[in-house]
């Protein structure tokens, strides 16, 4: 579903990512850790198309996202860990305009903006603007919006900060719905109980390059996640 392979991407002198390679295959839920400036978020920008890199390719679904970034962008939605919404729109209007780009029928939006907004609850503040909104009701907004499509591939950049517990319970819920839909998720994030219980497989990147990779078995054997990591990065 999503091929990285031999990504790098530079900053004036710095590697942000250096030689990067991976594969989220379809119904995997692929965790993404490192330390902050580690090139997580470069990584996953570069898979949206939203910045350019210097070597390498990136595949989604077979198709790639510097030849062809309209086909690459429908297949996929984008959670990024501060979402930059409308603040003059309501959270109505945000929701049926990103629907409006994505070309989603009337009636499905309807039904998927119903369920989602009841299920995260905030049927109660769509009317009003996004102004108003905490980051919290935010990053709900954001994920009905990355969902409302219907995408083959999440791509998520710390999906859970700032969301509520309940609210990450159903998160992980439609992380697996996903997955077990044919569909993938890559995501990065700082919490490391989290990826060990949900991902499939992680990987763990250093200053821009990839140290470690697999089954979260294969990663951390009997040991946890994060005593695995902490070493990594000694």
């Amino acid at each position: 579903m999503l091929r990285i392979e031999h990504l790098t991407k530079t900053y004036g002198t710095k590697k942000a990512v250096n030689d990067l390679s991976l594969h989220i295959a379809p119904g995997e839920i692929y965790g993404f850790i490192g330390h902050n400036g580690a090139g997580k978020t470069t990584t996953i920008k570069s898979c949206c198309g939203l910045i350019n890199f210097d070597a390498g390719q990136i595949l989604i679904d077979g198709h790639s996202i510097k030849d062809e970034p309209i086909v690459c962008k429908r297949l996929m939605a984008y959670l990024p860990d501060n979402p930059d919404l409308y603040d003059y729109m309501t959270g109505i209007q945000f929701l049926n305009f990103v629907a409006d780009i994505f070309g989603v029928p009337a009636g499905e939006r309807t039904a998927r903006i119903h369920k989602y907004a009841h299920e995260l609850e905030i049927v109660d503040a769509l009317a009003n603007p996004l102004a108003s909104y905490s980051h919290g009701m935010k990053q709900k907004l954001a994920i009905i919006s990355a969902l409302i499509h219907a995408p083959k591939l999440m791509l998520m950049d710390e999906p859970f900060v700032g969301l509520d517990p309940k609210s990450s319970h159903i998160l992980k819920g439609y992380m697996r719905e996903i997955c077990d839909a044919g569909g993938a998720i890559f995501f990065s994030t700082h919490v490391l109980e989290v990826a060990e219980k949900l991902c499939d497989k992680v990987a763990i990147i250093k200053n821009g390059e990839l140290i470690r990779s697999g089954t979260m078995e294969e990663v951390k054997g009997d040991a946890s996640l994060e005593s695995v990591f902490l070493e990594l990065e000694e």
